[in-house]
């Protein structure tokens, strides 16, 4: 179920057991396509156009659009982690 996924995440304590659920849960293909999301909502949160992110990325423009309309008005996911990772750099 969606609930046990929800709390087997909030379960994982250190990067290296993430990245061991990760390995065991997704396809590379779909950790790929997991971080690139993430990637592409990061740089549309600087402001960066479709193009640049589409040649860094290497993100398709329906991939940075369908990001763009959740990160502007999806549940908040994005958002909220995005700016948690900026407060961890901002301490590192």
């Amino acid at each position: 179920s969606t609930d046990d996924l929800c709390k087997a995440i909030l379960s994982l304590e250190t990067q290296e057991e993430c990245y061991a659920f990760l390995e065991d849960i997704c396809t590379i293909k779909e950790i790929q396509d997991i971080s690139q999301r993430l990637s592409v909502a990061k740089m549309l949160s600087q402001g960066i156009s479709y193009a640049i992110i589409c040649k860094e990325t290497g993100a398709s423009t329906a991939t940075i659009s369908r990001v763009s309309r959740c990160y502007e008005y999806g549940a908040g996911g994005y958002k909220k982690i995005i700016t948690r990772l900026n407060e961890g750099d901002d301490n590192a």
